[in-house]
């Protein structure tokens, strides 16, 4: 595939990187059948297809370097996903930096997973995308240590997960925005302090054994290409059920385009029916 800023997504990081503010959820459509419901206590919001799935729901976490996104600019990538999926679909609302640091936004999404777990929902997968991706892997693998019942399965989109940016594909691929500074400068932002390596924070230093299959989606042009392929690779060795699938020409987060471009609709279609294997797979 050629990269040219035809493409919506190229554009958006181009014009970002160029100081200026495009609405970042106008990349996507809005979902047609999605009936959604703001909560306060936890802050979110459900995005429900009609017939969902009995006793499943999935939790959407959101991305934007800790320092922004939010469900409202995320909803009409979860509504889609929460679509394909036939699932109802809870976003979760947690407190940006500098505010609120590490691991305040893992707690809350952790509080999240508990509140749907009271609810009676036994089947629950996650999904994430950049950041929102880091914090899914990195409640999966709290979950597991403290007792909780294991995700379905994880669907990560673009996940940043190593918040020192080392990987080679920050001076390999041709995104116009995340440099490895910056990047490093969202995750010293999230840190505060904290160890850069802090398997909690910084998951692809995490113990990966025992968790639940992983579905990974990525764009080949984008800097965190590489976060997706080691933690693929340490996910593999560490005996966990693993699929990568690597988008030619993209860039982060290109799925926010759903609804309105070809690729980021397959690839959407793909993660929701992915998803809801996972979360039937379960049933019984």
């Amino acid at each position: 595939m050629t990269t040219t800023t035809e493409d919506p997504n190229r554009a958006l990081w181009t014009a970002i990187a160029a100081g200026q503010d495009p609405v970042w959820e106008d990349l996507g459509a809005d979902p047609d059948t999605i009936e959604t419901e703001l909560t306060g206590d936890p802050a979110g919001r459900w995005l429900r297809p009609p017939d969902p799935l009995p006793g499943a729901a999935v939790l959407a976490i959101h991305g934007g370097g800790f320092v922004g996104g939010s469900t409202q600019t995320h909803r009409r990538l979860f509504g889609r996903l929460a679509e394909a999926a036939g699932a109802a679909t809870f976003a979760a609302e947690y407190g940006l930096v500098p505010e609120h640091v590490f691991p305040s936004q893992l707690d809350t999404v952790t509080a999240a997973y508990r509140w749907l777990l009271d609810r009676g929902e036994t089947r629950v997968a996650v999904t994430g995308d950049s950041c929102g991706a880091g914090l899914a892997l990195a409640l999966a693998v709290r979950a597991r240590d403290e007792g909780l019942p294991a995700p379905a399965g994880l669907m990560l989109i673009s996940a940043w997960v190593d918040l020192e940016a080392t990987g080679d594909s920050y001076d390999t691929g041709t995104d116009p925005f995340f440099t490895r500074d910056l990047v490093r400068q969202l995750g010293a932002g999230y840190l505060a302090g904290a160890a850069p390596h802090d398997p909690l924070a910084a998951p692809i230093h995490a113990d990966l054994r025992d968790l639940p299959p992983v579905y990974l989606q990525v764009g080949t042009e984008e800097a965190c290409l590489d976060d997706s392929r080691r933690l693929a690779g340490r996910l593999l060795e560490a005996g966990v059920q693993v699929r990568l699938e690597e988008y030619a020409g993209q860039l982060h987060t290109f799925q926010m385009g759903a609804g309105k471009t070809p690729v980021a609709d397959e690839a959407v279609g793909k993660a929701g029916r992915w998803l809801r294997s996972t979360l039937t797979s379960r049933m019984g």
